[in-house]
């Protein structure tokens, strides 16, 4: 499935909240691996292209990114712009929500946007600010375990159950699990998902 990121134009409100006052100088960085996102939420959780209204608010995400450790948010949203072509709409949307877009592109057979997370993960391993990567994707596990243990947090945050089984084994390390639906709010409306729910989270108005 080829995601095409179509999604609904974000409002004034979508602007990413200012800082809590009481926010460090410390920073979150968020990693948003968009296909994947895109293609587990079509593929596995509603088999079927998923409806503009039924894509993740992005706005929700940098939010709960900013929430989360009440510090400033660095969103970036990487694209695969091998084609020669840019969805500017979706990048003009991304734009107006604080997300920085980075297209990128390969004439080889690269996952580009795997290549590009991991350099960025990488990268971040060199300086101070804590991580939260929006993925499925087990091509990160050696960047993610290189994160760990040297005074950073560092979070993931995708659908629990489709998660890269070997992410979970990070857990011990420190890796903090958060669910795109139930932690981050990121969709309108309630998805058809089957998953173990902690206690603590349990809505039987949902089910009513």
């Amino acid at each position: 499935m080829t995601p095409s990121f179509a999604g609904p134009t974000p409002s004034a409100s979508a602007v990413p909240p200012p800082s809590s006052p009481h926010a460090s100088a410390r920073r979150t960085y968020l990693l948003v691996d968009g296909e994947n996102i895109d293609a587990t939420l079509g593929m596995n959780v509603l088999n079927r292209r998923p409806n503009p209204e039924e894509r993740p608010r992005w706005d929700r995400i940098s939010a709960f990114a900013q929430k989360l450790w009440d510090q400033d948010v660095v969103p970036l949203f990487f694209l695969n712009a091998s084609s020669g072509q840019m969805p500017m709409p979706f990048i003009q949307a991304l734009l107006a929500m604080g997300y920085r877009p980075i297209p990128l592109s390969s004439s080889g057979t690269e996952k580009v946007v795997d290549v590009g997370i991991q350099r960025t993960l990488e990268a971040l391993a060199e300086r101070d600010g804590d991580v939260l990567l929006a993925s499925h994707d087990g091509d990160f596990l050696p960047q993610i375990t290189e994160l760990l243990g040297h005074d950073r947090r560092v979070g993931l945050l995708a659908f629990r159950e489709f998660v890269n089984a070997q992410f979970s084994q990070l857990a011990e390390q420190g890796l903090e699990m958060f669910d795109l639906e139930g932690d981050a709010d990121a969709f309108t409306t309630p998805l058809p998902r089957v998953r173990i729910i902690p206690l603590d989270e349990f809505d039987p108005l949902r089910y009513l």
